[in-house]
């Protein structure tokens, strides 16, 4: 290790890939970050900032992509060797944070991200530490802890703490290099339980009380970190399921810690529910225009992007169009968000606005459950050159407001809207392809409701077909025995690992 500031490499590949959603990821979608761009990604390590200056910080490559289909397995041999020969033309480095999701599945790989993670220690070697920072809903098998000397994820679904759990990964990796400890203890339990990120949102119980504990048990002595991960649950592979990770120098401490959270998630797992009300997609569409709160969200779940949908399921915007209360102008003004159709907005944009056109879009990728859609409508809003969708176009079609895009977009801030001149605070019905409402919508939504619709995320998790994950597990098996939820002690990770993966 350096006698004087440590030297700390900063690498990873993020996304969530939904193996029942037909599209794939390549690699440009990642927008990899490279050299010392890759600092600018964390305010913490702005020039100045005190942990910026407790090390010698090198970017590798980071990327992180929008949730989607299953990564190709051309992209990830790109974006690897890169990472790989980055890291190895780094020199020495006494760290590593590995910055990743958890939940990214590659073509012909399984555990990717362990898998990646193991190749880099070839490079850097076994003693470099290792700490690694993720989402909740990412998946951790026991290769992964292995790999890492340090693991955490994020504690509050909407994930409003993403760059606090960074910062907080960062700050571990430089504490326990200068202070010259050896490496923790990490107190793994695979916890036999998958559930969708809306069923076990923070913002309510059972999860707020759940990952209340977390903290509880990092605040222990001898522990460093506490961390649970409800798993990422539109993905088939054997390590698809929650578990909980305790860290520390004190092996009675992280035990204690970790088997307590593994049974507080167990416990409480049929009192898991939905974040929102649900109901078919008319359902919600008929309490909308029944109520007077204004304006009313509701979420199209199904296709939802940033839970790797593949955005372009045409099912719930044709169903919309077809309600005779939306097919005159006068009619209750909707926003729709959003369909994507590179050609309908290239004619679109054309066209121009005030022009009346008649366009086809969605389908391209997921047509499982609808064809394309034809649209005659009057063009309203067109926005070039932003990072996601590249174009964007507002479609007025009777009073419904259908943004297309060039290529995919989540729809999370109220920016998002007003930048097409859309007002969503005084429309009377808003839909969006997302899940829970993200933290802007959801302070501006005077009522909300979740419409259970068809999709490569769809939340009826038991129809999708999982057959690769391992069973018995909630709640594919509701019956199940429980499970074993003694704290497996992983050895350090410049140990080798042996024994099953349980």
């Amino acid at each position: 290790m350096s006698t004087s500031r440590p030297v700390i490499a900063i690498a990873g590949l993020g996304i969530e890939s939904s193996t029942f959603s037909p599209a794939r990821t390549q690699a440009p979608a990642f927008h990899p970050r490279r050299g010392a761009d890759v600092l600018s990604g964390y305010p913490f390590l702005a020039p100045g900032a005190p942990l910026r200056e407790a090390a010698d910080w090198r970017g590798a490559l980071v990327g992180k992509a929008l949730p989607g289909g299953t990564v190709t397995a051309a992209a990830y041999a790109e974006l690897s060797a890169e990472l790989l020969d980055r890291l190895g033309s780094a020199g020495r480095i006494d760290g590593l944070w590995f910055d990743i999701h958890g939940a990214m599945t590659v073509e012909g790989l399984d555990d990717a991200e362990a898998q990646l993670l193991a190749r880099i220690r070839q490079v850097i070697g076994p003693e470099t530490v290792v700490s690694t920072s993720m989402d909740l809903h990412g998946n951790v098998s026991r290769e992964l802890v292995h790999h890492s000397d340090l693991i955490t994820c994020y504690r509050m679904a909407p994930h409003e703490d993403a760059m606090d759990t960074k910062e907080r990964a960062a700050r571990n990796l430089v504490d326990l290099l200068t202070n010259g400890a050896p490496r923790p203890v990490k107190a793994w339990i695979p916890v036999p339980v998958l559930l969708a990120g809306e069923q076990t949102s923070t913002r309510v119980e059972p999860a707020r009380s759940v990952y209340a504990a977390v903290a509880e048990v990092e605040a222990a002595d001898g522990v460093t970190d506490a961390a649970i991960w409800v798993g990422y649950a539109w993905a088939d592979e054997p390590r698809n399921r929650a578990a909980v990770v305790v860290t520390g120098p004190s092996a009675p401490a992280v035990t204690a810690g970790a088997e307590r959270l593994a049974r507080g998630f167990w416990e409480a797992r049929h009192a898991f529910g939905f974040v929102a009300p649900t109901g078919t997609l008319d359902d919600c569409l008929d309490e909308a225009l029944a109520s007077t709160a204004r304006p009313w969200f509701i979420s199209d779940t199904g296709d939802n992007p940033t839970a790797g949908g593949a955005g372009d399921v045409t099912w719930g915007l044709r169903h919309v169009l077809s309600r005779p209360e939306f097919k005159d102008s006068c009619g209750p003004t909707v926003v729709y968000a959003s369909l994507p159709g590179p050609s309908a907005v290239e004619e679109a944009a054309k066209a121009g606005v005030g022009a009346t056109v008649t366009v086809t879009a969605g389908a391209e990728v997921d047509d499982r459950h609808a064809g394309p859609l034809t649209l005659t409508g009057v063009v309203h809003a067109v926005q070039h050159g932003d990072r996601d969708a590249e174009t964007e176009v507002v479609l007025r079609v009777g009073s419904v407001h259908v943004i297309l895009t060039r290529l995919r977009k989540p729809y999370h801030h109220e920016h998002d809207f007003t930048a097409l001149d859309l007002d969503p605070r005084t429309a009377d019905v808003v839909l969006v392809k997302i899940g829970y409402l993200e933290p802007e919508l959801f302070a501006m939504a005077a009522d909300w409701k979740m419409a259970l619709t068809p999709g490569g995320v769809d939340q009826d998790l038991t129809r999708l077909g999982h057959h690769r994950v391992r069973r018995p597990l909630f709640p594919f098996d509701p019956d199940m025995p429980d499970p074993d939820l003694t704290a497996r002690v992983i050895a350090p990770s410049n140990d080798p690992l042996t024994g099953p993966d349980e």
